[in-house]
């Protein structure tokens, strides 16, 4: 039976749902009346509670069409609250950004800071010399993963006049984690993505008690130098204790087998902050970093080695603060969950990762079997990393021949690489294909007789064999080459970019979204294996799962799993609708959603917020998908190419809601919507209305080297769950 001594009931839940107050969004005031008489002396005024939320609807923006307002961040929509006293409040939203990247802003200390400014090991600004006279610091186009917290979550207490004048803040004091994912490329042009370490600020924002709306007093950069610095920070979430939880995705691959990112990104990572290519490790990256918030604003950053080392898109922390489910964005990718020894402590915990037991397949649910892979502390994992332990030390791992057999000529790859090979060419292929094929048998029956096992990761297929079997290599290959030792134990490696993750506490619900429904999901698709129970049509729009939370749960050991929140069956909740390129240059129709990656619920508006990062929508929006009616509503538009990044919905802070919403890259990769067709016509977005759009973001974002992080308001005031007087 599970432990429960330290887990909380669903009654438990439910009541302490109950009492957390409404949050805010800003918009229009409303009245409340206090009325008190009675015939006798008493003078005291009775008190009038406030009108709470009854329910919660927003009405849909319409897809833009001007390149005015395609080339922006765009909020027409609007939100409307029926209050349980009969009453109604409607909010005009709009978006207000706190800064875009590479402005100077306030540091705090009497001076300035770049915004998504660049740092290396010892905490000097990392300088662009790509185009002599024009030197500058780095900084970032990618503001993704946020984290709005209380002054009273970040530091346990209230705070107090000393505080806020510490802060220079006139109102409360309120914190805004702030990550950058990565930089596109240097002013000259060349790709810098995954070259630098990321970023991750502590905003001090003041935060108007009478309106609920925000603004920006300070900028912190944290000192990321004890991590290592930090790879490719994506997603992010809130602890329920308060603290940033980060990510690393795109873990470097130790093998350097095109399984992961290269060692020669890696190289130039450790280049532009060590100084020297070979000083970063690729086993200090793709974990989970923590960042804490101090009470003058400022940050420390703690990892944790114990949770995978996975494409770690972001963490959901359920009710419990003791059990994660991961999201990890790639292909080929598991559905990873932690299990910590202790609440609100990650340092030490178990790792699952699960198994399909049934099919999981657009219409039918699938249940899930968990897989231990082992138990550690993050002080044993960073030990073992510190003790210098090698790739080889861990598994053999041999790609599969492929595409060419092992004796190919160079005109062989010639006729295989040819789109209309001639009568020879097709000769030459078909001969080599079949040489290929015999090669591929040989292979498969030498490395199988040696105990190697045969699985896809990152749609390649690899043949794996642990190193031995002694405990120490299976702790290492379980939290350090964890995707290789996940396949490698049978468990349902089929996901394709599974980023965002999130929890709907009250109906004990989780949600995963799935950016594209491709290859390893799809029967015949690259990286498909029919052993992992997951078949589905190909949805390049993609579409999100739902999971059902249970207690009572036993692992592959017949251990029982110490969490009443242990996803047992997964089932496509929304998915998008793949269509032909639109005018537009759309690939998915524009009325659903498109490659979803940012997922937030919010437990009193009783819905599920969902920021896409698609090639499929011209512009990306932010919808609002309530559980319950089951309408999905746009509210927001970011930039054209843009990804909508950084959210968060906050239920409450002092009383208001909000929307915390970010954008990435705007005016990234055009190619995609458009085609060139082979009679010389054109699909999709014109030749005309891609060089406004063109002109117009290089206009509004700095020649498309800026991004803005804010968030949704309204005016005159925020919008609140608690109806307020006037």
């Amino acid at each position: 039976m599970t432990n429960s001594a330290n887990q909380h009931t669903r009654r438990e839940v439910l009541t302490w749902l109950a009492s957390i107050p409404f949050l805010p969004l800003g918009a229009m005031a409303t009245s409340a009346t206090l009325a008190g008489c009675n015939d006798s002396n008493d003078t005291t005024t009775p008190v009038v509670n406030p009108a709470k939320l009854k329910t919660a609807t927003f009405t849909p923006m319409a897809a833009p069409t001007t390149v005015a307002v395609m080339a922006t961040t765009a909020c027409t929509s609007k939100l409307s609250i029926s209050w349980d006293d009969g009453s109604k409040t409607e909010y005009q939203l709009g978006y207000k950004p706190f800064f875009l990247t590479g402005t100077k802003v306030p540091d705090g200390k009497g001076g300035q800071i770049i915004a998504g400014g660049y740092y290396d090991i010892k905490n000097q600004p990392i300088i662009d010399k790509s185009v002599t006279g024009k030197e500058r610091q780095f900084f970032s186009d990618c503001p993704d993963g946020s984290s709005l917290i209380s002054f009273k979550q970040a530091t346990g207490k209230d705070f107090t006049d000393a505080d806020k004048k510490t802060l220079g803040v006139k109102g409360n004091p309120v914190f805004h984690v702030v990550q950058f994912e990565y930089l596109s490329k240097d002013q000259a042009g060349g790709d810098t993505y995954g070259k630098l370490s990321s970023p991750i600020a502590v905003l001090t924002l003041d935060q108007d008690p009478k309106t609920g709306h925000l603004s920006l007093i300070k900028y912190h950069n944290v000192d990321t130098s004890s991590a290592h610095g930090l790879w490719i920070t994506c997603g992010a979430s809130l602890s329920p204790w308060g603290t940033h939880l980060s990510s690393e995705e795109y873990e470097p691959d130790a093998f350097d087998q095109k399984l992961g990112q290269s060692l020669s990104t890696l190289k130039a990572f450790s280049k532009n902050i060590y100084g020297d290519e070979t000083s970063a490790n690729p086993y200090n990256y793709g974990h989970l970093p923590e960042i804490t918030v101090k009470a003058d604003g400022t940050g420390s950053v703690k990892k944790h080695y114990c949770l995978g080392r996975i494409s770690h898109e972001l963490v959901q922390v359920f009710a419990d603060n003791r059990t994660v489910l991961m999201g990890d964005d790639y292909t080929n990718g598991g559905l990873f969950m932690f299990v910590a020894d202790k609440e609100k402590d990650l340092s030490a915990g178990t790792l699952y990762v699960a198994k399909f037991i049934t099919q999981l397949t657009d219409t039918t649910a699938g249940k899930i079997s968990w897989i231990k892979l082992g138990h550690a502390t993050s002080a044993e994992i960073e030990n073992l990393i510190k003790s210098g332990i090698k790739a080889t030390d861990i598994f053999e791992s041999v790609l599969q021949v492929v595409k060419y057999p092992t004796d190919a000529t160079p005109a062989e790859k010639s006729a295989i690489d040819a789109a209309n090979p001639t009568t020879e060419q097709k000769a030459l292929a078909d001969a080599a294909k079949a040489r290929l094929k015999t090669q591929q048998a040989t292979q498969k029956a030498d490395l199988e007789a040696q105990g190697f096992k045969f699985t896809y990761l990152s749609k390649t297929g690899v043949y794996l064999k642990l190193k031995d079997t002694s405990d120490k290599t299976k702790l290492a290959a379980a939290f350090l080459e964890t995707h290789r030792y996940a396949a490698f134990v049978g468990a349902s490696m089929a996901l394709t970019k599974n980023e965002g993750t999130t929890v709907n506490v009250a109906d004990k619900k989780a949600y995963s979204a799935l950016a594209n429904i491709v290859d390893s999901m799809v029967e015949g698709g690259s990286g498909y294996l029919a052993e992992h129970n997951v078949k589905f049509p190909k949805i390049t729009a993609g579409g999100i799962l739902e999971h059902k939370l249970i207690g009572s749960q036993k692992d592959s050991t017949g251990t029982a799993i110490n969490s009443d929140w242990v996803p047992s069956e997964s089932s496509l909740l929304l998915r998008g609708v793949d269509i032909s390129f639109d005018s537009f240059g759309n690939t998915a129709d524009p009325e659903k959603i498109a490659s979803p990656d940012n997922l937030k619920y919010s437990e009193k508006l009783r819905t599920l917020f969902i920021g896409e990062d698609s090639g499929n929508h011209l512009n990306n929006y932010l919808w609002a998908y309530n559980v319950d009616t089951k309408k999905l509503d746009r509210i927001l538009s970011a930039p054209a190419g843009a990804e909508s990044t950084g959210l968060h919905a906050v239920d409450e802070v002092n009383g208001w809601t909000y929307i915390m919403s970010n954008f990435q890259h705007p005016g990234d990769e055009w190619n995609r919507f458009y085609k060139d067709n082979a009679d010389g016509s054109r699909s999709g977005l014109t030749t005309s209305l891609l060089a406004e759009l063109d002109a117009a973001i290089n206009t509004n974002y700095n020649n498309k080297f800026a991004a803005a992080v804010g968030y949704i308001t309204a005016d005159p005031v925020a919008p609140s769950v608690e109806k307020k007087s006037s």
